[in-house]
């Protein structure tokens, strides 16, 4: 008979992405087959992360702390931001190595089915840094759906009506569309952030 703790805990990781029910009562025998050198160290990183975590208040990474290691660091190139949706986006693109600039996470796209406005969005504090200058460049990496490319255009019209000299350009080649940047390999998301275009007057 499974106890109520453990089910819990099968019910816990059965909401996590990519894990149903049998993927998460799988993780969970596996799990307490190896309590003191599995179970017992995931259970303390857990509680150090809920504990640790915060939200980047100048680009929406998630850290230990605030500024993030990606904008306290001295070596990238703040002249250089680009946006994404999402942290996983920022992760993705972090992995390939690829990029050295700042980053800004939106948290989400424009939605007129779902209500997300302007103000539902990072786009103010992005729009913010911009006008604080030093910056050149802002490489909108929003995914290749109808609302990433909507957001997109937003936000580069919105930088466009500023009075300051910077570039807006677009991931390119190798980007599918209704593509997620989370998905894609190393190879696809390095060609396409070296490939990128022009968006906007």
């Amino acid at each position: 008979m499974v106890t109520s703790d453990i089910d819990r805990l099968i019910s816990l990781l059965a909401k996590l992405p990519g894990l149903g029910p049998r993927s998460a009562r799988r993780a969970v025998l596996h799990l307490m087959k190896r309590t003191d050198s599995l179970m017992n160290p995931l259970a303390r990183a857990l509680d150090a992360a809920a504990e640790n975590i915060k939200v980047c208040s100048t680009c929406g990474n998630l850290d230990t702390r605030d500024p993030c290691e990606i904008c306290t660091d001295t070596r990238r190139d703040g002249a250089q931001i680009c946006v994404v949706e999402d942290v996983a986006d920022l992760w993705a693109l972090e992995r390939t190595a690829g990029f050295k600039g700042h980053y800004h996470v939106l948290g989400g796209t424009l939605s007129a089915l779902d209500g997300v406005t302007p103000e539902d969005l990072r786009i103010p504090g992005l729009i913010a840094r911009i006008r604080s200058g030093g910056v050149t460049e802002v490489i909108l990496a929003t995914n290749a759906t109808v609302d990433g490319q909507t957001t997109a255009h937003y936000i580069a019209d919105r930088i466009n009506d500023l009075d300051q000299d910077v570039t807006v350009s677009g991931l390119a080649h190798g980007v599918p569309v209704g593509g997620e940047l989370d998905y894609l390999d190393d190879g696809t998301l390095t060609a396409a952030m070296k490939a990128r275009r022009p968006i906007g007057g």
